[in-house]
């Protein structure tokens, strides 16, 4: 795993405020497994629409703990190599503890770096994917154009999924408003629209735009919605306990007096018991699929 040693001031992270960088960070690589157990369905999705070739370069934009990358990885195969790029070290180390892990994974690289400003050297990059990893850029445009100039200019495509309107994912409103309800001395979330997060590429038009701004061709967005596994919990307890951690309920409770969080708790547990099952908690989720040629 590399540790960018040769930083320049354009790798300096754009998510820069604490919370992501170190809380969040440790929080989403403790919590990793049921993380890709809730959303290897979606990222799946979009690897099928990117459909690596064996022997093809591919770069995973926010790659997280690395459970895509090494699915491109065996897309692609011995001869072919994919870069894992994400801006967190809590979430890179775990990474890195997989691919260590994995018979055959000597085709997987990380790189620390914001992969929307770093200087991806030549030569160029067949693929590009990212599973709910390019909402944060600050300056979309931007991020964009750079990671198409990293593509093969003809060959070059991209594959992402990303969060449709937060009021079309129950899973994130319903905790998220039964806390307010419970707690309403808690300060309101600020507002979503435009904002880096994980509901800034909700709007198909927005995407669209800022794809073709930054060069790319062939846009298509498709717009699914299907049952998603709520942090791979086989009971509402352990499905309340992830959500307590991560989600809008979580960043809402975050810095709140702990003798508050009995009282979170037992909303978002009331929030969704309706969601559970012989087969655990299960929840729609909308979300965007999206590509793009270079």
């Amino acid at each position: 795993m590399s540790d960018s040693p040769a930083k320049t001031p354009g790798d300096a992270p754009a998510c820069t405020d604490a919370w992501w960088q170190d809380r969040a960070g440790r929080v989403w690589a403790e919590l990793s497994d049921a993380t890709d157990r809730q959303l290897d369905p979606l990222g799946r999705l979009a690897i099928a629409r990117l459909a690596p070739r064996p022997g093809e370069r591919v770069l995973d934009v926010g790659c997280g703990a690395g459970q895509t990358a090494l699915e491109l990885a065996a897309a692609v195969g011995p001869s072919g190599t994919v870069l894992g790029v994400d801006i967190s070290e809590a979430l890179l180390a775990r990474a890195q503890e997989r691919i260590t892990n994995t018979a055959g994974a000597s085709n997987v690289q990380l790189l620390r770096a914001d992969a929307g400003r770093h200087p991806f050297a030549p030569p160029p990059w067949g693929g590009l994917f990212s599973r709910f990893g390019v909402m944060f850029f600050d300056e979309p445009r931007a991020a964009f154009e750079n990671l198409r100039a990293a593509l093969a200019p003809k060959s070059g495509r991209l594959s992402f999924v990303c969060w449709q309107a937060m009021e079309r994912n129950p899973w994130a409103v319903e905790p998220l408003r039964a806390v307010q309800r419970a707690l309403p001395q808690l300060p309101a979330p600020p507002p979503l629209a435009g904002a880096p997060g994980p509901f800034a590429f909700a709007d198909p038009d927005h995407v669209s735009a800022v794809l073709a701004s930054a060069g790319f061709r062939a846009v298509d967005i498709e717009s699914r919605t299907l049952a998603m596994h709520v942090g791979g919990a086989s009971t509402v307890d352990e499905a309340t306990s992830y959500l307590m951690r991560i989600g809008p309920a979580s960043r809402l409770i975050a810095d709140a007096d702990e003798s508050l969080r009995p009282v979170a708790r037992a909303a978002i547990e009331r929030a969704i018991a309706g969601f559970a099952g012989e087969n655990g908690v299960w929840c729609d989720a909308a979300v965007l699929l999206v590509t793009a040629h270079a």
